[in-house]
């Protein structure tokens, strides 16, 4: 049994795609509930008939586990579970990353896992913390490495292994692990030991060891990011690349009483309505769901069902190319988060390579938009526009006359042939009233022109408003007033 990956579509460096473990298929990007065989809020047959394709589960917890570790062995994961998805199982690190320690060798979860039926097979890898040192990242790796080579003489070469992508916080430890498992030929990839930095917020921290696994791995590796179960970071990570993501949180959030929404969390306590169309919230007043029995299974629901909406969003924004404003959006729900894409937006000349060429829409929502790969891609192409000797840039739609080639202007892009003003991005882009930064980065626009048309004079006509700018961001050109 192997893994294979295929991508359908793309925006940014997202995918749609899908993922093959065996005879069962999942949809990417994809949500793999957690569960637990002994504490289920949402059983798996629930979790099916809500959408669910894929699950992942604990073998470490089925290896020690008095009432079902016989029975997994005997009857396989699916059956146990009476879920016919795709299942991945986990080895054990994460027990490891909390304790310090298991009572299971790599050798010992890997054929576990394989007598189980697992789909996906995760080897035992080390959690490198994010405080650890250098020294201790290197080493970690070397163990996990070392693993994961013993599970290849295990599995075989076509078994269906998963290849953890460690090393800590060291973004050339990250992109080196990332070659190294391309380079043993596996097809699946979850970068691990991230929780601690989205528990504690640091998004800056988590772009940067994502893009840094991401350089290494092979562009056709389906990546899976550990431990991601918050539905406001899901269009961050998928922008970043990422295609499954996996986590208990709609159930840990339930238990401690936190109503899920896509723009973050709240305290159920503290609700006075439930701004959620899901059965659960339509069927019950904020009081009522506080005050019902069964609190904890209605509350695991609707965060469940608030994630699996969230992953739909992401799939339609990747196939109408507007993910970049899904991520705008939601990162501007917490300032970590926009710290976040900001680190994404100085990684948008390499993002750029994988975007698509042409979307649906660009949506100008401030300075962030100037930084985006649409705009970092129209001024690479403004030295293909046509020359001449004298040449008008006209922000002001005035008189045409004199000049061998008029040009038109839109920021944040900056000039245009009339012949492209239905194409896009500049066609398709809607933009407020001209600000500072959209305007520098249009000014940027105008340079690219006259650095790749040297024998070109240039003339600039401007507003009178933006004179004194346009003056400074664009020196060697003439610029001229309109209406003076």
């Amino acid at each position: 049994m192997a893994i294979f990956f295929e991508i359908t579509a793309k925006d940014i460096a997202g995918r749609l795609g899908r993922l093959k473990a065996g005879e069962r298929t999942m949809r990417t990007p994809a949500l793999l509930p957690v569960i637990n065989p002994h504490l289920q809020l949402i059983t798996p047959q629930e979790m099916q008939a809500l959408g669910v394709e894929g699950l992942i589960t604990n073998a470490y917890i089925f290896y020690r586990s008095r009432e079902f570790g016989e029975k997994v062995v005997s009857e396989g994961v699916h059956r146990t579970l009476g879920f016919d998805g795709l299942i991945m199982t986990d080895s054990g690190s994460f027990q490891l990353s909390v304790y310090g320690e298991v009572e299971v060798t790599n050798r010992d979860t890997l054929t576990f896992q394989q007598a189980i039926g697992s789909d996906i097979i995760v080897p035992l890898d080390i959690p490198t913390p994010p405080d650890a040192d250098r020294q201790r990242a290197t080493d970690e790796l070397a163990i996990t490495m070392e693993r994961m080579r013993e599970a290849k003489e295990i599995l075989g070469p076509d078994g269906n292994l998963a290849g953890p992508v460690q090393g800590g916080l060291f973004t050339d430890l990250r992109t080196r692990a990332g070659k190294e498992v391309s380079d043993l030929g596996i097809a699946f990839c979850p970068i691990g030991a991230v929780v601690p930095l989205m528990e504690s917020y640091r998004y800056k921290d988590l772009v940067k060891v994502v893009s840094a696994a991401k350089s290494g791995l092979s562009p056709a590796a389906c990546v899976h990011l550990f431990g991601a179960g918050h539905p406001s970071m899901f269009a961050l990570a998928v922008a970043m690349g990422c295609d499954i993501f996996d986590s208990a949180a709609y159930a840990l959030y339930a238990k401690d009483g936190r109503y899920i929404t896509a723009g973050g969390s709240m305290r159920l306590s503290e609700l006075s309505d439930l701004p959620c169309t899901c059965e659960v919230c339509r069927r019950h007043s904020a009081k009522e769901l506080q005050e019902a029995p069964d609190k904890e299974r209605l509350l695991a629901l609707h965060n469940l069902q608030v994630s699996l909406g969230e992953i739909s969003r992401i799939r339609q924004a990747i196939t109408d190319g507007t993910l970049w404003e899904l991520v705008d959006e939601r990162c501007r729900a917490h300032p970590e988060l926009l710290r976040g894409y900001r680190e994404l937006l100085t990684r948008a000349p390499e993002l750029e390579r994988s975007d698509r060429v042409s979307k649906r829409r660009f949506f100008y929502r401030g300075s962030e938009s100037c930084a985006r790969t649409e705009v970092i891609r129209y001024h690479g192409t403004i030295g293909r526009i046509a020359g001449g000797e004298r040449v008008l840039i006209d922000m002001t739609g005035g008189d045409e006359r004199d000049f061998d080639l008029v040009l038109l202007y839109k920021p944040p892009f900056g000039p245009y042939p009339p012949e492209l003003r239905e194409t896009f991005p500049v066609g398709q882009a809607e933009i407020p009233d001209w600000d500072c930064d959209m305007m520098v980065s249009g000014c940027r626009g105008i340079r690219c022109y006259l650095e790749t048309h040297p024998e070109s004079r240039v003339v600039v006509r401007c507003p009178p408003e933006w004179e004194s700018l346009v003056r400074e961001q664009v020196p060697g050109a003439e610029v001229r007033v309109h209406g003076v």
